[in-house]
């Protein structure tokens, strides 16, 4: 799932982003910006929309089968790895103040 790109689009803007979490963010972000109710914002992988969020909706809709288990493995493997980056980075800073 790591090969292609993740894009948010809704009128007037698009973005694409490597990590689903900051795809999520970006278009959590964009929520607001729906007044109508034909206006979305939309979550494509590549060229397959994943997720929608529209005022129709109490809550935002995952598109396809299995998409939404996929998502969430992503999100956790995103938090670990970012975990990690930050465990590394501070061992880093103590070991280079101990110097």
């Amino acid at each position: 799932m790591l090969e292609n790109r993740f894009r948010v689009a809704t009128r007037g803007y698009s973005e694409e982003f490597e990590r689903w979490t900051d795809a999520l963010n970006a278009a959590n972000a964009l929520k607001p910006q729906c007044k109508s109710l034909l206006q979305d914002v939309r979550i494509f992988y590549g060229e397959e929309l994943i997720w929608v969020y529209s005022r129709s909706h109490t809550y935002p809709q995952y598109i396809g089968a299995g998409v939404y288990d996929r998502l969430v493995r992503l999100f956790v493997q995103e938090a670990r790895e970012e975990q990690e980056a930050s465990e590394q980075a501070e061992s880093g800073q103590a070991e280079s103040g101990q110097a």
